[in-house]
């Protein structure tokens, strides 16, 4: 994508520019420095750690053409230096203009919730791939578009970054882009200039209240991507509620399009008839709009019933057939790190779930309470830099539905481990007769010391990281995949207490 300067310019009206004005390409747009190169413009954002004006001269340096700032810089040799009141509330128009309104272009499907967007967009991009579609994806775990992967550092990206990956989507051909949508990209309008077709809601748990404050600013920020949906020149718009999250009932009656509902209960359009959960799959008897659907499926957990009846309802929304979604469900093979048995030759179950919210740790522990002949292990932490409210909620859950509880490290980032540790151990006071809790700082070692005393029956849940390959430190990142740990620790010949 190539843009005049002065084009650019003209987008953002009352702009103060000063240096080199002449005519020139814009070829790039980029809020950070290092990713700077030839025909970039830098755009300057003020943000918790660092300050991009800082890095003018550097962009420059490296080939960048032109940057974007708020305030008064010191103008580089060669380059032009447009100021506006605020780079952060420009760039919201000036990346979608850009990339030429990619959104606009393809059918856009946006998933939202604590738990849930993960499965709920790859069971979409195999639904809709299964139908012929060419499906861009953006998520937590990777970026796809078509078949290429990438890894992907933020649930949504930034809105320059966002606005580019579109773009390549479109030049890839892709007809469809399915993504999950988080809290920080609504409330921090990331999403700017995307014109969505279906929503999707999961539910809304306590997460995040270390940047919302409030469940109620966390539900309206979740909120937005519904009750902004009616608005731009697309039709056929549909937002998908789940009838048995309380927070669907507040946004529902604020929502101007068509509303699809799911849940237990008959009067939802999906609903489900029966199901069985077993260990590595589940039976599923749907109501749809549909017809009925009779399904076995190669995930589990009650909490995958509403995963899957959540995509039922944007796939048809987006017009699948009954006969496309049966087929395309019996080639969902699940995703890594949500509720992954991990096969190392070992006499009892383990599973692998990124569960790092209260309400994702209640409801994995719940299926694999199902799943349970002996003991339910479980080992978790939580993260450092974020909701501290969570952690002795998520003590007292691990308390009253597992066996055993290990607690462990996570990601601590800043925090020190323990202090993160005591804080959980809030919620496990008033410990039940019969039950166990250990305390291991070191994640490795926890999940060492649950292989080698688990028994045959016993059932052994890892929670928190999930897909993660890495552990965040105080001073350092370093590789860590508890799927890998459980592999080696039996690969290394080592057996059972």
């Amino acid at each position: 994508m190539e843009r005049n300067l002065q084009d650019v310019i003209r987008q953002l009206p009352g702009a103060v520019v000063t240096g080199n004005g002449a005519d020139r390409t814009v070829s790039d747009l980029t809020i950070d420095s290092r990713t700077a190169g030839p025909g970039s413009l830098f755009i300057c954002i003020k943000g918790v750690n660092t300050d991009g004006h800082k890095y003018v001269a550097k962009a420059a340096a490296q080939g960048a053409v032109a940057a974007l700032t708020e305030q008064e810089t010191e103008v580089p040799d060669g380059m032009t230096v447009i100021r506006v009141p605020s780079t952060q509330e420009a760039v919201k128009t000036l990346a979608p203009w850009f990339y030429d309104w990619p959104a606009r272009k393809m059918r856009m499907i946006g998933v939202t919730g604590t738990n849930g967007k993960t499965t709920t967009t790859n069971i979409l991009r195999t639904l809709l791939t299964r139908t012929g579609h060419k499906v861009g994806l953006i998520g937590t775990i990777n970026v796809m578009i078509g078949d290429e992967v990438r890894t992907s550092h933020n649930t949504t990206p930034d809105v320059v970054d966002l606005q580019k990956m579109l773009y390549e989507m479109v030049e890839n051909h892709c007809d469809t882009c399915v993504m999950e949508v988080s809290s920080h990209a609504l409330a921090l309008d990331r999403v700017a200039g995307i014109e969505y077709d279906t929503a999707v809601l999961t539910n809304i748990t306590q997460d995040h209240l270390d940047f919302h404050k409030t469940m109620e600013n966390y539900r309206e920020a979740k909120a937005l991507l519904f009750t902004r949906l009616h608005e731009g020149t697309k039709p056929n718009k549909t937002a998908v509620f789940n009838s048995d999250d309380p927070s669907s009932a507040i946004i529902m009656p604020r929502v101007k399009t068509k509303i699809m509902t799911y849940g237990k209960g008959k009067d939802n359009d999906v609903y489900p008839l029966t199901f069985h959960v077993a260990a590595s799959h589940m039976e599923l008897n749907l109501q749809t709009p549909v017809g009925e659907m009779d399904l076995k499926l190669h995930i589990t957990g009650e909490f995958n019933v509403y995963n899957v009846m959540g995509s039922i309802c944007a796939a048809i929304a987006e017009g699948l057939t009954r006969e496309d979604i049966i087929r395309g469900l019996d080639d969902f093979a699940g995703v890594p790190g949500r509720f992954q048995l991990i096969h190392a030759g070992q006499p009892f179950t383990v599973v692998v779930d990124y569960a790092h919210t209260p309400d994702g740790l209640e409801n994995v522990l719940k299926t694999a309470r199902q799943i349970t002949k002996g003991k339910l292990w479980v080992v978790f932490g939580a993260g450092g830099d974020r909701d501290r409210k969570k952690r002795p909620i998520m003590g007292k859950i691990a308390l009253d539905l597992a066996d055993i509880a290990v607690v462990t490290s996570d990601n601590p980032r800043s925090e020190d481990p323990e202090a993160i540790i005591r804080d959980i151990e809030e919620g496990l006071k008033d410990n039940p007769e019969g039950k166990e809790i250990h305390k291991i700082t070191d994640r490795r070692e926890a999940i060492e010391y649950v292989m080698a005393h688990a028994k045959p029956d016993d059932v052994v849940m890892i929670a928190g990281k999930g897909h993660e390959n890495y552990q965040i430190l105080k001073d350092r990142t370093i590789h860590f995949d508890d799927g890998e740990v459980v592999r080696d620790f039996f690969q290394k010949g080592k057996t059972n207490a």
